[in-house]
């Protein structure tokens, strides 16, 4: 009963508590993407951007692929309307058959992916790393890896599925810590290979794969352990296509299509950028920092609105639909705008300070920096698709997202290839190219989503969002040019050489200080109360 009150009553809340839920999902996305951190910043130093570091981007990034298709948010846009839908109209029972059905659904289909894959991997690298043929000792690593990796993709699974369960009756905590077990799991390998002596060598990839295989175990267990903390621990069924896995498909197949429009996008630009030697690790290393602000507000605002939104949906709530969309747009965009800005301004500031050791050379630094920089301009584009996507998911309507991911991605693939080989002839760093049609493609979908939504009245901006974006705005460019003449002033400070401690304590300070800048320019404006800040920071009873 109290499971089932939970479900019905956690939503129909005050817009800070809608906020709340932001901030726990936020909190602990924060807290893996330290971990992550600290989990780049030794593969940086141990494989640096050579072809040991292309190797094992290759091999994560595809397992890595399907668990952010799955895992933050894209699956949940079918399952949790449908989930939600049976636990509130036919009880508990009914719902835990239909993930039973959908888990044995799922388990089945990427069992026989895995097999087939591993079969046909060093097929299937030609088109996961067309550059890669012209160096044998690079192919032959990445197959390898990706073999290792290819099982974690089973694991992702089933907790794509236990997390959405989860998300549908108001439990956040245990499917946003997955993250944090990758994370530390991955951390260790790393630490491992180090004390191993294993540095920039194939030893080290290897031993990086096969974290990824454990951390995927290991997440299994704390998702079953959670379900099973909510009185929903599922069964293994046997494969049976119903009524309802047909209408899981016709919904998931396009969701996660267009919930993964970002990743798919970062894909596609890791394929082409094989064919530039260090331009895979780069990407990746400059994918890392910029995906800090998009998964604590992009992510936590898409897991939470959706299930929000579909059960003020069905409660005829309109207003509560409405109030709901603005509040996540104002809250993304006061986070979003600013954290763009300054990874805008100060890239080599940021990327020094944190890779610039061991193998990761200045001249690494350089170009990590300035793709990062073009990343930055499309953050808010990216975090916008995040905003936008669960106004249609909720409603059912998953087709029309994914013309428009047709539509980005079409453009993205062409534009990559287009620029790519156009920054290369003109003697630009070619990955520039790929950031560029990544950036253009993410606001081309977060444009055609947003006038869509307009069009059919399904997105009604309110007076308080139309006076806060423009401040905002102005409060972020306020904090832009204190940074910009803060990272001057800290300039000594952070090329020191007295240490990385001195060095993140400088960047630390830097950061500290524009986000101090930002938050007394907002209370000024008085977008938030100091009252409405003190209640939004306080830790919940």
């Amino acid at each position: 009963m109290r499971l089932a009150y939970t479900l019905k009553h956690r939503y129909v809340a005050s817009p800070m508590k809608l906020y709340k839920s932001f901030a726990t999902v936020g909190g602990l996305t924060l807290l893996s993407r330290v971990f992550g951190f600290v989990r780049d910043i030794l593969i940086a130093a141990s494989l640096g951007t050579g072809w040991v570091a292309d190797a094992f981007v290759v091999a994560f990034r595809f397992p890595n692929l399907f668990r952010r298709l799955f895992g933050e948010g894209a699956f949940n846009s079918a399952f949790v309307p449908i989930f939600a839908k049976k636990f509130e109209g036919e009880g508990q029972e009914a719902a835990r058959t239909f993930a039973e059905e959908a888990m044995a659904g799922l388990l089945f289909i990427l069992l026989i992916l895995t097999i087939v894959a591993e079969l046909a991997m060093p097929v299937l690298m030609y088109a996961l790393a067309p550059g890669f043929d012209v160096e044998p000792e690079k192919f032959d690593l990445a197959v390898l890896l990706t073999r290792i990796t290819m099982p974690y993709l089973l694991c992702m699974s089933l907790v794509a599925l236990m997390s959405g369960a989860l998300n549908s009756v108001g439990r956040f905590a245990e499917s946003s810590s997955v993250s944090i077990v990758l994370n530390i799991v991955m951390t260790t390998a790393t630490l491992i290979a180090l004390w191993l002596g294993y540095k920039a060598g194939p030893e080290a990839g290897v031993i990086q794969a096969l974290g990824v295989f454990a951390a995927g175990v290991l997440q299994l267990a704390l998702l079953m352990w959670g379900m099973k903390r909510a009185g929903l621990s599922l069964r293994l069924r046997r494969p049976k296509w119903t009524d309802d896995l047909r209408r899981l498909w016709k919904l998931g197949i396009p969701g996660i299509v267009s919930g993964g429009v970002t990743q798919l996008n970062i894909a596609i630009g890791t394929m082409i950028a094989t064919m530039q030697p260090g331009a895979v690790s780069q990407l990746y290393y400059a994918d890392r920092l910029y995906e800090l602000p998009l998964a604590i507000v992009g992510i936590a605002v898409g897991v939470v609105l959706l299930p929000d939104v579909a059960r003020q949906l069905r409660a005829g709530n309109v207003d509560g639909v409405m109030d709901s969309q603005n509040r996540s747009l104002e809250f993304a965009m006061l986070l979003t705008i600013p954290a763009a800005l300054a990874l805008a301004i100060i890239p080599n500031e940021i990327v020094r300070v944190l890779f610039e050791r061991g193998a990761f050379m200045a001249a690494d630094t350089l170009a990590t920096a300035s793709v990062l920089s073009v990343f930055a301009v499309g953050l808010p584009a990216f975090v916008l698709i995040k905003v936008f996507s669960p106004a249609y998911f909720a409603r059912e309507d998953t087709k029309t997202p994914m013309r428009y991911a047709a539509i980005s991605l079409t453009a993205n693939t062409i534009g990559s290839i287009v620029l790519f080989f156009v920054f290369r002839s003109m003697g630009w760093m070619p990955q520039l190219g790929i950031a560029v049609a990544t950036t253009l493609g993410g606001w081309l979908n977060a444009y055609l989503l947003w006038t869509t939504l307009k069009a059919r009245g399904m997105f009604i901006v309110d007076a308080r969002l139309r006076r806060n974006l423009p401040l905002i705005a102005l409060a972020s460019v306020a904090m832009g040019i204190a940074l910009y003449w803060a990272s001057g002033t800290f300039a000594t400070l952070l090329h020191s050489g007295r240490g990385v401690l001195v060095d993140m304590m400088a960047l630390g300070l830097l950061v500290l200080f524009g986000m101090v800048v930002f938050a007394v320019m907002i209370l000024g404006a008085g977008v938030m109360s100091p009252a409405q800040f003190k209640r939004f920071t306080r830790r919940r009873s």
